[in-house]
């Protein structure tokens, strides 16, 4: 039930008439600190910065994993010159480039290692991701709310990866990626839910962009970190990464607030109101008399971290629009992480490689920034999985190795806008009570197909259409299920599964 008591008393001094007030949360975010929200923006574009750590430490391991260049020590060792890897190389006759502990490889002896074992570390990382994103999904939603959760998940992943610092072995190394992933596993859905029910409506299309920019950043700064870094320890590189991580999440508990929306839905609405007060007052704004008719619908019935899932599950409407937002996710997940994999085969320099990829990304955030409130969800989304499956199918047929990488950085390109527009779409799509769980399901679909990306690049290298032409009929196959959702762009986002509920059949009686 509703409370019908005010928030706040009404008064008003001089009785004269005032405009309706506010309904709904988007109302009053709209109302009060929607225009002038310099605060809320500041605050937004802060918390949207903890993309920039998840980027670092999800690519990380193309560095600190790599194998390093080798040469022959003996001048007629013909033997020795014909091998295409030093395994099975008498010791003394080659040796590694760099100093041996440039690199897990080098420093741990894994030249001869399965790729199971050499990828051990990687696929620890991305497995922790997977199981933190299934059980710390709905936290956010239920008991720790989004700031908490967001500083918590960014406070493990620094400390974890400070710790593969003092890694004695490839065991320990891999259990502290599993750690660091499970941390990182809701970081990026934490930071993208809270930064955008901060804001009003008039910014958080933008706004969702700035975490998309951020993390485009994140993973420009791994090559440079690294090139500068190159010859000296593997293990510098997580300090370097780690340790601003660390602060940023301390900085992160003390000057940013929790989300408005979901202390209003928790039902905790003194401090929903005195978090909307203090921006309000900071931006010269007035909260007055119309507090009172906020209305804050039903009992969301979020009592325990599993019954959001379990409102997903029940409501028919929900369960389709999830099922259809994570397949979707898992084909571009597997584009999104196998492209990169595949440009560090090609045998051209890892800094400049890792660099093109991590550019890519920047005009495929830049497009959705500036076009996202023209674009049609629904159509967009069909466009670009359709694009990107197209040209990751024309890297097979195509013989060149000129028109093969110009086909390979589209159908990449084509993959990040798809992944950009999916997580908006997925925010629009679900209401408050559920946002932060649905989405970190659709993020763990993203995360499963990219899972799924370094096998078929290992097969690849025998025959390549098991790795881009899989990519690209999984993508293509995948992004169809978009057809079955509702379109979304230029609507407000909805508090509760009832609202959301009479909104949907609103629209279908519609004429």
């Amino acid at each position: 039930m509703v409370d019908p008591a005010p928030l706040l008393p009404h008064y008003s001094p001089s009785g004269a008439a005032k405009k309706p007030p506010p309904t709904s949360v988007d109302d009053t975010l709209e109302s009060y600190v929607g225009g002038n929200c310099v605060l809320q923006l500041l605050q937004a574009f802060f918390v949207s910065f903890a993309w920039c750590f998840d980027a670092q430490q999800t690519f990380i391991n193309v560095f600190t994993d790599a194998e390093p260049a080798w040469h022959c020590t003996g001048t007629d060792d013909a033997a020795c010159a014909a091998a295409p890897s030093p395994c099975g190389l008498a010791p003394g006759s080659w040796a590694w480039d760099l100093p041996m502990h440039a690199s897990v490889v080098s420093e741990w002896n894994l030249q001869c290692s399965g790729s199971a074992v050499v990828g051990l570390p990687a696929s620890a990382y991305f497995a922790g991701c997977l199981a933190g994103g299934l059980l710390l999904a709905t936290l956010a939603d239920s008991v720790l709310g989004r700031k908490n959760m967001l500083f918590l998940s960014c406070l493990t992943m620094s400390l974890s990866a400070t710790l593969t610092v003092v890694s004695p072995n490839l065991w320990a190394y891999s259990a502290l990626r599993f750690l660091c992933g499970f941390g990182r596993a809701t970081v990026g859905t934490s930071s993208l839910v809270l930064s955008t029910e901060l804001v009003g409506k008039r910014w958080r299309e933008k706004i969702s962009i700035v975490g998309f920019v951020c993390f485009t950043m994140g993973f420009l700064s791994l090559p440079a970190m690294a090139y500068i870094n190159r010859g000296s320890s593997w293990r510098a590189l997580y300090l370097w990464t780690s340790v601003p991580s660390a602060c940023y999440s301390v900085l992160l508990l003390f000057l940013i607030k929790e989300s408005p929306r979901w202390l209003l839905v928790r039902g905790r609405r003194d401090e929903a109101i005195q978090t909307l007060k203090s921006i309000a007052s900071t931006n010269d704004g007035v909260i007055n008399s119309s507090f009172s008719k906020l209305i804050v619908a039903e009992d969301t019935g979020i009592v325990d971290i599993f019954s959001a899932m379990k409102i997903l599950w029940q409501k028919k409407w929900a369960f389709r629009r999830l099922v259809a937002t994570m397949i979707s996710g898992f084909g571009i997940g597997m584009v999104y992480y196998g492209m990169p994999l595949n440009v560090g085969n090609l045998g051209s320099n890892l800094y400049l490689s890792v660099t093109f990829n991590a550019l890519a990304e920047l005009p495929s955030s830049m497009i959705t920034l500036f076009l996202i409130g023209k674009l049609n969800r629904r159509c967009s989304m069909l466009t670009f999985t359709t694009v990107s499956g197209a040209f990751s199918v024309l890297c097979v047929l195509v013989t060149s190795k000129l028109w093969r990488m110009a086909a390979e950085v589209v159908s990449f390109f084509s993959a990040c806008t798809a992944f950009s527009v999916l997580l908006i779409y997925s925010i629009e799509l679900f209401p408050t009570c559920v946002r932060n769980s649905a989405i970190s399901m659709v993020r763990q679909a993203l995360v499963l197909g990219g899972v799924f990306a370094p096998v078929l690049v290992a097969e690849g290298r025998k025959r390549s259409f098991l790795s881009f032409g899989v990519f690209g009929f999984v993508i293509g196959c995948c992004g169809l299920f978009i057809v079955s959702l509702p379109e979304t762009r230029g609507r407000s986002i909805c508090d509760t599964m009832e609202e959301e509920e009479v909104k949907q059949n609103a629209t279908s009686v519609t004429p």
